[in-house]
């Protein structure tokens, strides 16, 4: 019967092994087939600040890219860390009303990221009036990611260890001031995780950013610069390689938006860790 055991559990730690070898050799090969079709095919003109049939540039794309993503988070994060922290916090966990938002939250994460961008088509380009517009891509990708960052951060919450909570009800503290000064700063990391993975959504994102942002290759200016037309770094990489005729500039873009994503995750990480481990020493 041990050995039975014993063979089970080779078995199941070769299978795990195996697993992540493939996922790691993936990702690798991922990375070496954008690097090696990207790099060569960087130039000068792509980082141009006008965009034009002959240099297509990426610059505009890459700034839009940074802008509305920044948008988008400051859409979704406070909303999406607020309602974790009424489910968490301040909600019986055995409530219909907590049961309903959990459920409608793992339905939105499974809704394909095209009908979103239906909907944002005919809510905030039609209904609202906002055309394709920065602002109306913004509003559609932050409805996409709130699902996540709410999730992520439900979950971060009720990491926290119970003792936490009861130390500082025991020195005093209202619920609120715990809240906001222990129980958020302790789950400081997994919120930022979260975070992490929607900007990786948000940075990649196509189908519902072509509906609602639109195609213009060019960088928002002026004062009404939220509702100006405008493409991501996805969108210009979709649109060049759908072209057929910039399939090369395509893949500089990949590499450019690769480079892009793991330096945000990169500096998101370094942040969470520097705050998480300042708020764990005080």
């Amino acid at each position: 019967m041990k050995s039975k055991k014993d063979l089970l559990s080779i078995v199941l730690k070769m299978l795990v092994l195996v697993s992540a070898a493939l996922t790691v050799g993936v990702i690798v090969l991922i990375i070496w087939h954008i690097f090696v079709n990207g790099v060569p095919n960087l130039s000068r003109d792509l980082f141009d600040w006008k965009y034009n049939s002959e240099n297509v540039s990426l610059l505009p794309a890459l700034i839009n890219t940074l802008i509305m993503t920044l948008i988008s988070l400051l859409i979704a994060v406070p909303i999406g860390v607020f309602a974790a922290v009424f489910l968490v916090e301040y909600s019986s966990q055995g409530s219909r009303l907590v049961k309903i938002i959990r459920i409608t939250a793992e339905t939105l994460s499974g809704i394909p990221s095209i009908v979103y961008g239906l909907f944002g088509l005919l809510f905030f380009v039609t209904a609202l009036k906002w055309g394709m517009s920065l602002l109306a891509g913004s509003c559609t990708v932050a409805l996409m990611i709130l699902p996540l960052i709410m999730r992520t951060t439900e979950e971060a919450l009720l990491a926290v260890p119970k003792t936490f909570r009861e130390g500082s009800f025991g020195l005093g503290a209202g619920r609120l001031r715990t809240v906001f000064c222990i129980v958020l700063p302790s789950a400081l990391p997994g919120i930022m995780a979260g975070i992490i993975l929607a900007t990786g959504r948000i940075a990649g994102e196509t189908a519902a950013l072509m509906y609602t942002a639109g195609t213009v290759a060019q960088v928002p200016v002026g004062k009404d610069f939220l509702f100006d037309s405008t493409r991501t770094l996805a969108v210009h990489m979709y649109s060049l390689s759908s072209e057929g005729l910039y399939v090369d500039k395509a893949y500089a873009t990949a590499f450019v938006l690769l480079v892009m994503v793991m330096c945000i995750n990169t500096l998101s990480s370094f942040m969470a860790k520097k705050f998480g481990g300042n708020n764990t020493n005080g």
